[in-house]
């Protein structure tokens, strides 16, 4: 097994970020709750410990702490923003709220590179996000670099290993802040870089036997990334004891079941069951507008039709399903976490009490792209391993407003001349992700010599790596033309068509 680097979580929307620089440099992370045990860390043979950052104050009656003994382990120890002020906090320094919040982009002066900034240029931007600072540093601790609003935005006790930031290196808007993680890695941790995709399939392989051991799985297979790289991986840890279930929810892009159909009954030869429940899921969406209900009334239809596919195929004892890091953190499932909800994902969050199968997620550890290492590992085709990512509630999140099989049509045939255009002009392949947003307005355009009213489509297109933290993609202006001028004249309800130029954070990848 290789080296373990443990990322306490004490509630930052990005600590799973933080584990995916640590794998990046082929360490690996593991995350655990906020107040886990240092003897259940020594126990498992951490050689190092990132404190994340967090949403509250030190001093808050409800803020997460801890345990103190942690500090006695003797194995080095990076605290970032929340992080660095814990440290701060347990160890004789003091900690105090700014009267200037620093959020957003700022400038890292390098005063000392040490061990965490060595090779590094000595100004650097970086990303802030933080309401208190340290105003006293711990005894033992020495100030390495400072920002406009804190003198203490890198600290370190070389002795003790402990090292200390304010500002967020796990995100890229701040400049080198991988080659910062790396150095805590490697030259603080002395951690080993052996952590690869041949690594996890074997490990997952054989957690899937023993879980299994010889039950039946069923999974609903989508056709995206994290369903099919979920499906191989359970396929060849157990075989024909693997059934997919395709559910048609009414919410597909245009011509999905017929892809998916060819695709895995043809290519794959894994058991493939289609099940059209378009008009429920309709149905139960009539008239619902607000996002989280939708998602919640999808959820449960899913996990509904899911039970009654069960009688199909014989009986099964485990549902699996593609959960991905990103879902669990957003939707705040992992337990001790005290970050605030973004949204709820239809795949987290367990199943109801009435439903006897138990939960299997083998990807539930990993990022997209991590997932898209191991299907490709795992032998699947370049269609499926780098299509872009498709919300499990579909186009029902797309759709701004109430839901209607007019609208639903007007997004299908918008969304495929955009995907269209992305092929053919090889920008699919060099974006995260892009596609149509249903838009309940109705603006006034000119077609012929008649006036119209019609509806308009946005454009979501950006670029990622793990979809935490993402930009706007900035394509040539002929490309975004032409899907305009094709979407306004092909499809039938449109008059105006405009692009999103959120970056997230603030915005999110999806509109609901």
């Amino acid at each position: 097994m290789a080296q373990i680097i443990a990322v306490l979580d004490f509630g930052s929307q990005l600590t799973q970020v933080i584990a995916r620089r640590i794998r990046e440099n082929q360490v690996y992370s593991k995350i655990y709750p906020y107040a886990t045990p240092a003897a259940t860390l020594r126990a498992e043979g951490v050689v190092g410990i990132i404190l994340s950052g967090g949403p509250q104050s030190v001093y808050a009656k409800t803020a997460p702490h801890p345990d103190r003994e942690i500090f006695k382990l003797g194995v080095p120890i990076l605290g970032i923003c929340y992080g660095v002020q814990l440290m701060g906090h347990f160890l004789g320094g003091v900690v105090a709220h700014s009267t200037a919040r620093e959020y957003g982009h700022g400038q890292l002066t390098i005063r000392k590179p040490g061990k965490l900034f060595a090779g590094l240029p000595r100004k650097l931007r970086i990303w802030n996000s933080h309401g208190d600072k340290l105003t006293k540093l711990p005894p033992g601790f020495a100030a390495t670099a400072v920002s406009d609003n804190s003198p203490y935005s890198g600290i370190e006790d070389v002795k003790r290993g402990f090292y200390g930031i304010q500002f967020h290196p796990e995100v890229f808007h701040t400049e080198r802040g991988v080659d910062m993680i790396r150095n805590f890695l490697v030259e603080v941790c002395g951690a080993k870089q052996d952590w690869t995709t041949k690594d996890f399939i074997a490990h997952a392989v054989a957690d899937i036997r023993a879980k299994v051991g010889k039950s039946r799985v069923l999974l609903g297979l989508s056709g995206g990334v994290d369903s099919s790289v979920a499906a191989a991986l359970l396929h060849r840890a157990i075989g024909k004891q693997l059934t997919c279930v395709f559910v048609d929810n009414g919410l597909l892009r245009k011509g999905e079941r017929e892809y998916v159909e060819a695709l895995y009954k043809r290519n794959f030869k894994i058991d493939l069951r289609v099940v059209d429940a378009s008009k429920l899921f309709l149905k139960r969406l009539k008239g619902v507008t607000e996002p989280e209900q939708k998602r919640k009334i999808i959820g449960r239809t899913f996990v509904e039709v899911f039970e009654k596919s069960l009688k199909s195929i014989g009986g099964a004892q485990f549902l699996g399903q593609g959960t991905l890091y990103p879902d669990v953190i957003e939707s705040v499932s992992i337990a001790g976490n005290p970050a605030s909800l973004i949204k709820t994902h239809h795949n987290v969050g367990g199943l109801p009490e009435r439903m006897k199968l138990k939960l299997i997620e083998p990807l539930r550890e990993l990022f997209k792209d991590e997932v898209r290492k191991v299907g490709s590992a795992l032998g699947l085709p370049k269609e499926v391993v780098w299509r872009q990512p498709f919300p499990g509630p579909g186009l029902g999140v797309r759709v701004m407003g109430d839901i209607t099989a007019e609208k639903l049509e007007i997004l299908r045939n918008a969304d495929a001349v955009l995907q269209d255009e992305m092929m053919a002009t090889g920008h699919y392949w060099k974006v995260w992700q892009s596609f149509a947003v249903f838009l309940p307005v109705k603006t006034v355009g000119v077609f012929g010599d008649e006036r119209t009213y019609d509806y308009v489509i946005a454009l979501r297109i950006v670029e990622s790596i793990d979809a935490m933290t993402a930009d706007w993609a900035k394509l040539p202006h002929d490309v975004l033309q032409k899907i305009s001028s094709r979407i306004t004249n092909e499809v039938r309800g449109v008059s105006r068509v405009v692009l999103d130029i959120s970056s997230k954070p603030p915005a999110t990848i999806e509109w609901e």
